[in-house]
C-alpha cells in the first residue's frame, strides 16, 4: 500500500545504471517509486529498491512508443507525481551508414519522442497542481558532434536544449526542470551499444552512483543543469569554444570501432 506521507517519484530507465541509482536516491530521501524499463530486469530492480523502505511499483513497457508511455502514465493512477526523472535512453555506436535504420530510429523514439510525450503528460498534471520536479538525463555528448555516435549525440543535444527551454516556460507554474549531463559512466550502455572495441568503451568511466547523486541533489535544489565530474566540466568548457570540425575529429578518436586499449 502506498504511503500517505511519502511523495511519488517516477524514474524511467531504472533497471540498471544511472536510472537505478537515481531511483535509489529517491527511495533513500523519502520518495515512493514508480519505475519503468523495457526489460524484465525492472522487476528485480523493484525488489531491491523495496529494501530501502519505499513502496515500489514496476512497469515493463517500451517507452519509445506512445502506447508504452500511456501504459506507464496509467500506472500512476490518482496519486500525484512529485518528481519525474526521465532517464530512459539508448545509443548504438558505429558509423551512421552502417547502422540498421530501425535501430537508429529506436534511439530517436526512445531518447526524444517518448521522453517528450511522457514529460508533457506528467508536466501538465504538475502545472495543474502548481508544483513538481523534472529531471532530464541529457549528456555532455550533446555539446559535440558525435562521430560514430551521430544519432545518439544528436538526441542528447536536443534534450540538453529542450530542458533549458522548458525550464523557462514552466518557471511560473511551480515546476523546476533540471538537466543532468553526465559523461561516460560505468553502466552496460557501451556493451549494449556495441562499443566495447572503442577507446571510450574501454576507458575508465565515472561511477553511476556518484553521477546519480549529483543529478538528484541538483533536482532537489531546483538547479537548471549540472555536469557531473570536473573532467566533464572541463570538456564542456572546451567544447563551447572549439571548432565543430575539431570536436568531430576528437570524438572519432574516442568512438571509432577498433580503438580500444589492448
Amino acid at each position: 500500500m502506498a504511503s500517505e506521507t511519502r511523495a511519488l517519484a517516477i524514474v524511467t530507465g531504472a533497471s540498471g545504471g544511472i536510472g537505478f541509482e537515481l531511483a535509489k536516491c529517491c527511495a533513500r530521501n523519502g520518495f515512493d517509486l514508480l519505475i519503468a524499463a523495457d526489460e524484465p530486469a525492472i522487476s528485480q530492480a523493484a525488489a531491491s529498491l523495496r529494501s530501502l523502505g519505499a513502496t515500489v511499483e514496476a512497469v515493463q513497457a517500451d517507452l519509445s512508443t506512445t502506447e508504452g508511455v500511456d501504459e506507464l502514465y496509467e500506472a500512476i493512477g490518482a496519486r500525484p507525481a512529485e518528481a519525474l526523472l526521465a532517464n530512459a535512453g539508448r545509443g548504438p555506436g558505429k558509423g551512421f551508414l552502417d547502422q540498421d535504420f530501425a535501430a537508429a530510429r529506436k534511439v530517436v523514439d526512445t531518447n526524444v519522442t517518448g521522453t517528450l510525450y511522457l514529460i508533457q503528460k506528467i508536466g501538465r498534471d504538475m502545472r495543474e497542481r502548481k508544483r513538481g520536479r523534472i529531471l532530464i538525463t541529457g549528456s555532455i555528448a550533446g555539446f559535440m558532434p558525435g562521430t560514430y555516435q551521430a544519432v545518439y549525440n544528436g538526441t542528447k543535444a536536443f534534450l540538453d536544449a529542450f530542458s533549458f527551454a522548458l525550464r523557462h516556460e514552466v518557471a511560473a507554474d511551480g515546476i523546476t526542470v533540471t538537466c543532468l549531463m553526465p559523461g561516460a559512466t560505468e553502466t552496460d550502455f557501451f556493451e549494449r551499444a556495441g562499443m566495447l572495441d572503442t577507446k571510450i568503451g574501454s576507458d575508465k568511466k565515472d561511477d553511476a552512483a556518484a553521477v546519480a547523486e549529483t543529478g538528484f541533489n541538483a533536482m532537489m535544489k531546483g538547479e537548471g543543469d549540472v555536469v557531473s565530474g570536473w573532467q566533464n566540466k572541463l570538456m564542456t568548457a572546451i567544447a563551447s569554444v572549439a571548432p565543430a570540425g575539431a570536436l568531430a575529429a576528437a570524438h572519432a578518436r574516442m568512438a571509432k570501432p577498433g580503438t580500444a586499449k589492448q
